[in-house]
């Protein structure tokens, strides 16, 4: 029961110097104004408490975080010509963009970056150092989001989100509003659905691979949820099978940006090969599905119908198809950018006419990295080489013989990392840190190494530059012994997981953009990392930030 406030008469105090009698001619006076005082005074009260109350409900009904996978500024204003006024020339009309946005660890990719934004923390803290990672019990490589105690809904995968070791905003969110807060999460892929749904979400849907159908896993529900199982009464396998994917429109056939031999010959794709439904997912076409599987959560769900804050977060796709290279497909690339602002401004406009203009809060972000090229730069006559990562194993493996005697010391690699034998180390009574440095040491001698971080550098060593973010995607649990940091232009290969990269550390651009309530529109060109925007968001709806974050709200 809300307490009732007491009406009471103001107090008034008698000037100095005035008469105290009964009559006096200012007593008269004074007595004659308390009504219009009182009157005053009580307008004043009821014209605050609207003001009051506005305050105390100024929260967003519902908070969606649009995550975009690959995306980059240069691209994003380079096809505003393009765009319509909803989509990306609104939010960066109307919203608080931050310009140069990056990420606090070492090469993020679509996983560890979905994990950094729901934590609000790195790999060291939330787990999730990439899409993959060796196990060590089988030395087999494990996918971010496997878990064989969950069976697949509309999918042969087993998903959850048991390596992911800390909490998220949805999380906090279900926390502070024992439950009632709604979770959702709308994916291509499903890493990305389940990481930035989090542990308690209400669901989160994403598209199989080899089916093209809507699909879930049991660990949020013992079926897929309503509103995604109206979206597989017309599955993409039948809405493919004739499609072809063209330019939207001609204005977006004709435009070319790149510098890549002028303009090309509009393109026309078919999705009939085996692979066809992940082909599709990395078309533009993929985004327009996304959207209309988030509006539909929004239709089929009370997201946003009471005073509790819900929480959509929504992941979309701006690489390029099949992730060739811009060289390769420039006029695809655009394209997709051109559906994905549509897609943008259809959530944006359906969302608002849910919950009403200016009650809802919106954050977009990317995932902070690009596929990337492989291009002979030999031919050009700029540095560059292969490094094979196995074969620089091997030689490691025969150094460490030479010194500590026979055995396997080197049990696998991935990607650049190496993971040594703990058991043969430990049964050799070598000292870990000691062997760690010679192989440091060894690994530098090497063509084609700009340095070399061990585990015991990363936990224990000092400071220096470029290590902080070198130790933000290291974990103790899942990370290998050794990561070695190939030189830029090089190639490095991994045959034994088909690894094939051409190393590069330019900057990616791209923006941080919060829209909606709690924020004018503003431009701010002060460096930031996207480990701020979950502390951001727990303030925006006066929640505790997830418990592994240790950032303020942005300013």
């Amino acid at each position: 029961m809300k307490r009732k406030h007491l009406a009471h008469t103001p107090t008034v105090t008698q000037p100095l110097g005035t008469s105290s009698a009964p009559c006096g001619r200012g007593n008269h006076a004074l007595v004659a104004r308390l009504p219009l005082l009182v009157s005053l005074l009580t307008a004043m009260t009821v014209l605050a408490a609207p003001e009051r109350a506005a305050a105390q409900q100024a929260v967003p009904k519902v908070v969606v975080n649009i995550l975009i996978d690959q995306l980059r500024s240069d691209y994003l204003h380079a096809f505003m010509p393009l765009y319509g006024e909803e989509g990306f020339a609104r939010l960066l009309r109307e919203g608080k963009v931050y310009t140069q946005a990056a990420y606090p660890h070492y090469r993020p990719d679509r996983a560890s970056a979905a994990a950094t934004l729901a934590t609000g923390t790195t790999p060291y803290n939330h787990g999730v150092v990439g899409l993959q990672w060796i196990d060590r019990t089988t030395l087999r490589p494990v996918h971010c989001v496997d878990d064989e105690h969950y069976t697949g809904i509309q999918t042969t995968d087993h998903t959850a989100p048991t390596y992911l070791g800390v909490s998220t905003f949805g999380d906090e969110l279900k926390v502070a509003t024992e439950g009632k807060a709604l979770v959702y999460a709308v994916a291509p892929f499903r890493d990305a659905a389940v990481l930035t749904a989090g542990h308690a979400a209400d669901g989160a849907v994403w598209v199989d691979d080899g089916t093209g159908l809507w699909c879930s896993t049991s660990y949020y529900g013992a079926s897929l949820p309503s509103w995604a199982a109206v979206l597989n009464t017309q599955s993409l396998a039948s809405r493919i099978a004739n499609l072809t994917w063209r330019p939207k429109n001609d204005l977006v056939g004709n435009f070319s940006y790149f510098l890549s031999g002028g303009m090309k010959k509009p393109f026309a794709h078919k999705f009939k090969e085996a692979d066809r439904f992940k082909a599709y997912k990395t078309s533009g076409l993929i985004n327009g599905d996304v959207a209309a599987a988030a509006c539909q959560c929004l239709e089929g769900t009370m997201l946003g119908t009471d005073d509790v804050t819900d929480y959509l977060a929504v992941t979309f796709y701006a690489g390029n198809y099949r992730h060739r290279t811009v060289s390769e497909a420039p006029m695809e690339l655009q394209d997709t950018y051109v559906r994905l602002d549509d897609a943008v401004a259809q959530l944006v406009n359906r969302v608002e006419r849910k919950v009403g203009k200016g009650r809802a809060l919106f954050v977009l972000t990317s995932t902070g990295y690009t596929d990337e090229e492989t291009a002979d730069l030999s031919r050009f006559r700029i540095p560059t080489g292969t490094f094979d990562v196995p074969r620089a194993a091997g030689l490691l493996n025969m150094y460490l013989v030479a010194v500590y005697g026979q055995g396997k010391f080197v049990e696998t690699t991935f990607g650049t990392q190496i993971y040594l034998n703990h058991k043969l180390i430990e049964q050799k009574q070598i000292n870990m840190a000691e062997l760690l440095e010679r192989t440091q040491d060894f690994l530098l001698q090497l063509s084609g190494v700009k340095d070399v971080y061990t585990s015991t550098r990363l936990m224990q060593g000092a400071w220096t530059p470029g290590i902080s973010s070198i130790r933000g995607a290291y974990n103790p649990r899942y990370s290998g012994d050794v990561l070695i940091e190939v030189s830029p232009g090089w190639h490095y290969v991994n045959a034994s997981h088909h690894d094939n990269r051409l190393v590069r550390e330019s900057y990616i651009p791209f923006p941080i953009i919060f829209m909606g309530q709690g924020f004018k529109s503003d431009t701010v060109n002060t460096p930031v990392t996207t480990d701020y925007i979950a502390p951001t968001l727990s303030e925006a709806v006066r929640i505790r930030a997830p418990n592994a974050c240790s950032h303020p709200a942005l300013p």
